[in-house]
């Protein structure tokens, strides 16, 4: 009988709703499941077939630990996503590499370490100089430490940004698409590689307001069927991906202002896959891990 980590962190197991179900479906598939914490020295990694990443959402805040963590466990078991997915899923410096590929996405200034946030704010002016702004860090998830600005808070805009900077965390900035006030985000779920279902996310970010303390923000989340634009769009993003034989993936998109489908993020890492709101998807997965196998 395999036996399968589904990788998580204390904090997330009570709020993952994920977990259960998988763990759930895969014993129902005949394997040996159990969730193990990424920073439990008492794990003994090398004793699994298979380390899935499901939950470690506390990595973004302990990202030297987590890359550590990684490099020894890729030594002791087979992990997917794998590492080489993940170390550069977990820096949204992606975005860039698929635009430069053509493919949409919503357009985004970085900001580096140390970096002079000088530029920011004519670029703002130039750019979206009456939109309001999403400044948030690169390595990041949840919504934390992502805040909304409108077009008066510029200095604020700036303010948070360096913030980032002096942290020594790469920022990003971006334009908040106002479809999503009315059109909502849709996540579209790939599991190895197929469509499998979507969600809608309600908008999350209100302007100067900071996600609370939890992992990550309250979320409106309801069943979707994608537009066919939609669903084209996530389909090439993950095809950009098809060598690495992803075993799940999240493509959230909005419209921008024209109403086209743009990338937001590209969730290869530890993404909820709201297995809930798409009968069957947690036994589809399941079988998708043991044919890894």
């Amino acid at each position: 009988m395999p036996t399968i980590a589904l990788v998580t962190t204390a904090a997330a197991r009570p709020v993952d709703d994920d977990l259960p179900l998988l763990l759930s479906a895969l014993g129902s598939a005949g394997a040996t499941a159990v969730a193990a914490d990424w920073d439990d020295p008492a794990v003994q990694w090398n004793t699994f077939d298979l380390a899935v990443m499901r939950c470690p959402w506390d990595y973004t805040r302990r990202l030297p630990e987590f890359l550590g963590w990684l490099d020894r466990v890729e030594t002791a078991t087979r992990v997917l996503n794998s590492p080489a997915v993940v170390r550069h899923n977990i820096d949204k410096h992606y975005l860039a590499e698929l635009r430069t590929l053509g493919l949409p996405v919503v357009p985004t200034m970085f900001l580096e370490p140390l970096e002079d946030t000088g530029k920011l704010r004519p670029w703002l002016d130039e750019r979206w100089h009456l939109s309001d702004c999403v400044v948030k860090p690169c390595v990041g998830a949840g919504s934390q430490d992502a805040l909304r600005f409108g077009p008066t808070d510029r200095p604020a805009a700036c303010t948070h940004a360096q913030r980032l900077l002096a942290a020594g965390r790469a920022a990003m900035v971006q334009p908040y698409l106002q479809r999503v006030d009315s059109d909502g985000e849709t996540a579209l779920i790939f599991l190895d590689g197929l469509y499998s279902h979507s969600i809608r996310k309600g908008p999350l970010l209100r302007t100067n307001v900071a996600a609370g303390p939890a992992m990550f923000a309250p979320e409106n989340i309801a069943a979707r069927q994608p537009a066919a634009d939609e669903l084209a769009l996530a389909q090439a993003i993950v095809a950009t991906y098809a060598p690495k034989r992803l075993l799940y993936a999240r493509v959230d998109v909005l419209r921008d202002d024209e109403g086209a489908p743009c990338l937001l993020e590209l969730e290869l890492t530890e993404p909820s896959l709201f297995f809930a709101l798409g009968p069957g998807s947690a036994q589809r997965l399941a079988q998708a891990i043991l044919r890894r196998l």
